[in-house]
């Protein structure tokens, strides 16, 4: 529009007694309001259109609302300075303004579109399959990065705005230039963060965890259920939730049971008398497995490992797809493998043996003295 056009002009005159900050102002305001107002409608539309669309279509107008809206905002109150009476500073502050929304809106959009780039990747995966390891290190390799790299474009997008300011830039530049004492605190401060960072870069490169892994740490079993940027939430076999840092899994041991395969061999260790038939409870186990619908049909096997004073140790070995099959099997292997002898060989169960003599009690002094 015109700014010498007659409609302007007899409506400078008729609102001459208001003052410029507050025309500008309220010049401002409307236009922001009426984008806002637009950008509402404009996404209402779109929400209804791809309401019977897939889960993607939705999600990717539900993760750029928000971005667009900034958009127009910025774009509405450009437009919107170029027509309201703005002085000078007003000017240069609306400018500025607009320069710090453009900076976040770019880091927005980043983080908008890496998001969406993960999505699209992530799709081809699938963790609910039989044979997930695939699954599991693409998705732990793409959700750190994906952390890392959001950290890094929020700290690049605030240190852009900040720098627009000159007191905020001239600091910079000479905390930078110095690298004195103050730098040498803010990285000691920062050395925690830094350190979990660094780890979770290392974790993404060389994974020796990944999404959905079965753990043993600090004497714990349970699964990896999400890795952030600082630390790991391992979700125990009892729900609980275990918050263990980044850098426990690089510089401490820990047991990783699903490391190259879901798949695990279960031991079942039994004690019975010296009297129980090895071969018919190596029957009965293989014909135990077999009926069951978690045993894999890979291993299974007996054998004796052990004599004690009173028992003999027979240890039972089997195996199943994944670490929770494994554990039911096992339970299952010994509520079988018990009531198995206990029907058809209870004598034997483990026993205590006593011997009696029918000594005379003058035979059993002298051999006491």
């Amino acid at each position: 529009m015109d700014v010498n056009s007659p409609f302007l002009q007899r409506l400078d005159e008729q609102l001459s007694w208001i003052p410029e900050w507050a025309v500008s102002l309220a010049i401002v305001a409307l236009a922001v309001m009426f984008a806002w107002w637009v950008h509402a409608l404009m996404f209402r539309g779109l929400l209804r259109l791809v309401s019977d669309q897939n889960l993607f279509r939705r999600s990717l107008v539900g993760r750029t609302r928000s971005p667009t809206r900034l958009a127009l905002v910025i774009l509405s109150a450009a437009y919107a300075a170029s027509v309201a009476p703005l002085s000078a500073g007003q000017a240069e502050g609306l400018r500025h303004f607009m320069i710090v929304g453009l900076i976040i809106l770019i880091g927005w959009l980043a983080i908008t579109a890496l998001h969406i780039w993960l999505v699209l990747h992530l799709r081809r995966f699938k963790l609910d399959s039989e044979d997930n390891l695939l699954a599991r290190k693409h998705v732990t390799q793409s959700r750190i990065l994906q952390r890392v790299a959001e950290t890094g474009i929020v700290v690049l997008t605030l240190s852009a705005a900040l720098m627009t300011f000159d007191g905020v830039r001239q600091y910079g530049v000479s905390l930078l230039a110095s690298a004195g004492a103050a730098g040498i605190v803010i990285g000691l401060a920062l050395q925690p963060m830094l350190k979990n960072l660094i780890a979770g870069i290392q974790l993404a490169i060389t994974q020796p965890i990944r999404i959905d892994d079965a753990l043993l740490v600090e004497n714990e079993w349970g699964n990896v259920e999400e890795i952030t940027s600082s630390y790991v939430v391992v979700r125990l076999w009892d729900w609980r939730r275990m918050i263990v840092p980044l850098s426990h899994f690089i510089e401490k041991p820990f047991q990783n049971w699903t490391r190259e395969g879901a798949a695990l061999i279960g031991s079942v260790m039994l004690y019975v008398d010296f009297t129980v038939p090895v071969g018919e409870l190596r029957r009965r186990l293989e014909e135990t497995v077999k009926r069951s619908s978690l045993w894999d049909g890979k291993v299974v096997n007996l054998q004796v490992t052990d004599f004690r004073e009173n028992t003999m140790e027979v240890r039972m070995l089997v195996s199943a797809s994944n670490s929770g099959r494994t554990f039911d099997l096992r339970c299952e292997i010994r509520e079988q493998m018990i009531d198995f002898i206990q029907q058809r060989y209870p004598s034997a169960l483990p026993r205590m043996r006593t011997e009696f003599t029918n000594a005379p009690p003058d035979a059993r002094l002298a051999a006491a003295g």
